[in-house]
């Protein structure tokens, strides 16, 4: 048996016998649709399963263990998207194996440690060590603060990856937090210490408004005598209408940036009839060396983006969500509508569909937008990046099961 999943069980087995230790997870089975664009098959579909299973147990008082594991079984689109990304990430990285999936008769299957750390606590100070999420900034929906594990709106249910390192945080008061922090660099075979992170952080809170500072050195990379450096503020406040700032600055000497290497996002929300609709709206300025950008740590090749859309909460049982991500730049647009409803307790059916367009979809002029079916030929490297081919329209349903 595969030893990732022979330690899986043993886990498994262990949860059974000690008390001290739970286990919970979800299991999602998902099949898709999509009318392909370009040298993607015009008609695919995608079928896939997959398990997070999380564990943790206690350090008797001092603190607790966590860990959780990913399970996948994919064919169809999924698979060729693995396998694209796969290729992509071994032409980039060729000391990396080039997939952690095993083909089977019909499907790839795959086990992925997702978390794995502990944290200790004290009185003032938290520690947290190992493989886990270490968030920063506020921002709902672009995160350009959140420059260790980036968001990206077109892929809202995605797995945010941890990071592998170790933070310490100090309580001098009930709205005063400081944390330090420090983490390996992307690549992970490096050994003399190179692309290293280490940074600071502040969270206070006043009643209606949070702020939090930020600043983060990365370790210069082989052949550099230069370092980066990133210095980021964010801002929320709960007032009539729930407003948030979050902005990034990544200073790249390499890179030679300058205002290109500011990432800046604000939105606000707003709800109405008793909280029934929810309306969201956050615009972002991604600067092509910063935080957000593709080739920085982020995914977005333009300059300027808005978010647009509502939830509107229809009873207890179902949630119905719109939104439309505009590229301002290049006149592009990805409309996202998705429905989710509570067949019972732990169980949800979730339906979303997409349809990218841009300005050449209505006229076919040639002006192709990076939100459109088909992004310019220059974003290419982008589309491996994100594993995204050409489509007019994408449908996906799944039951989320919690256990």
């Amino acid at each position: 048996m595969n030893k990732p999943i022979t330690l899986l069980f043993a886990l498994l087995t262990i949860s059974n016998i000690s008390a001290q230790m739970t286990v919970s997870g979800t299991l999602d089975s998902t099949v898709s649709l999509k009318a392909g664009a370009g040298d993607a098959p015009a008609f695919s579909y995608g079928i896939e399963e997959y398990a997070n299973i999380r564990f943790q147990t206690k350090l008797q008082d001092k603190g607790t263990i966590y860990g959780a594991v990913n399970l996948i079984a994919a064919a169809g689109d999924y698979a060729a998207t693995a396998a694209m990304m796969a290729g992509f990430a071994s032409q980039t990285a060729p000391g990396i194996s080039p997939t952690a999936y095993v083909a089977g008769e019909n499907y790839i299957a795959g086990i992925e440690l997702e978390r794995l750390y502990f944290k200790l606590k004290g009185e003032y100070t938290d520690m947290d060590a190992g493989l886990f999420r270490l968030p920063f900034g506020y921002g709902q929906v672009w995160g350009p603060s959140d420059f260790l594990n980036p968001k990206n709106p077109l892929k809202p249910d995605a797995r945010l990856r941890g990071i592998l390192g170790a933070s310490l945080s100090w309580y001098p008061n009930d709205d005063l937090k400081l944390l330090a922090f420090s983490a390996a660099g992307r690549d992970p075979f490096l050994e003399d210490g190179d692309g290293m992170f280490a940074g600071i952080s502040m969270d206070q809170h006043w009643r209606k408004v949070s702020m939090q500072a930020l600043y983060s050195f990365q370790t210069p990379m082989t052949g550099s005598e230069f370092g980066i450096h990133r210095a980021g503020l964010s801002i929320k406040a709960d007032v009539e209408v729930g407003l948030v700032m979050d902005a990034l600055y990544t200073y790249n000497h390499e890179a030679e940036t300058r205002e290109d290497g500011l990432s800046f996002s604000a939105g606000a929300d707003y709800s109405f009839f008793g909280g029934k609709l929810i309306v969201l709206a956050e615009y972002l300025y991604n600067g092509k060396t910063s935080s957000t950008a593709a080739g920085y740590g982020g995914g977005f090749s333009n300059n300027h983006y808005l978010y647009t859309g509502f939830t509107w909460i229809i009873d207890d049982f179902t949630n119905l969500n719109a939104a439309l991500i505009s590229g301002l730049d290049d006149i592009s647009f990805t409309p996202v509508i998705s429905l989710s409803h509570d067949l019972f307790q732990g169980a949800v059916l979730a339906i979303t569909a997409q349809v990218p367009m841009d300005r050449d979809l209505f006229s076919g002029n040639g002006k192709r937008g990076e939100l459109g079916p088909l992004p310019p030929d220059e974003l290419q490297p982008l589309k491996d990046l994100i594993g995204r081919r050409g489509s007019y329209f994408n449908f996906s349903a799944a039951l989320k099961l919690k256990f």
